[in-house]
């Protein structure tokens, strides 16, 4: 299992959602992208479409206003 991590600090929505989308689809089953986010926008869109993906995610706040969503790829 590999862990990789997206860097999207100061981007508005779609671009972080579409960046993981992206990142993601490169990844093998099993790998878990750690996306770094800012903009609550985000906060609600990435997690979304995880679950709606199937993926497994967990997110935690690192700092005030800043999160780091985990998504665990499923297929």
């Amino acid at each position: 299992m590999a862990e990789k991590t997206l860097d999207c600090l100061g981007e508005a929505c779609p671009v972080p959602l579409i960046r993981t989308q992206r990142a993601l689809a490169d990844l093998a089953v099993g790998d878990v992208l750690v996306v770094q986010i800012d903009h609550s926008c985000a906060m609600k869109n990435i997690p979304e479409w995880a679950e709606k993906s199937g993926h497994d995610y967990e997110i935690q706040e690192v700092d005030d206003g800043q999160w780091e969503i985990a998504i665990e790829k499923a297929s």
